[in-house]
């Protein structure tokens, strides 16, 4: 369940740390009662992009198929052969 914090707790940064380090979710930062910020660990946030360049690269390899741009894998692995000596 994601966290939501006014902002002034932000002064006490040994606590929001252990949070952000306690759960992969985001921590919700709230300033005047209005969304402000979003924090969350560097672990949290580097998995979070890893996920995110998967998905973009599963996208595009989708797009290919889609367009017809496909060959068969004995063709490929004929190209691979040929190319590196094998």
């Amino acid at each position: 369940m994601p966290q939501i914090i006014p902002i002034k707790d932000l002064k006490d940064t040994a606590k929001v740390s252990e949070m952000c380090h306690k759960s992969s979710d985001p921590i919700f930062v709230t300033k005047n009662g209005y969304g402000d910020m979003v924090l969350m660990s560097m672990e949290a946030f580097e998995e979070m992009h890893h996920r995110e360049q998967l998905y973009r690269e599963l996208e595009i390899s989708e797009n290919d198929i889609r367009g017809g741009k496909t060959r068969s894998a004995r063709e490929a692995l004929s190209d691979v052969r040929e190319n590196y000596g094998l």
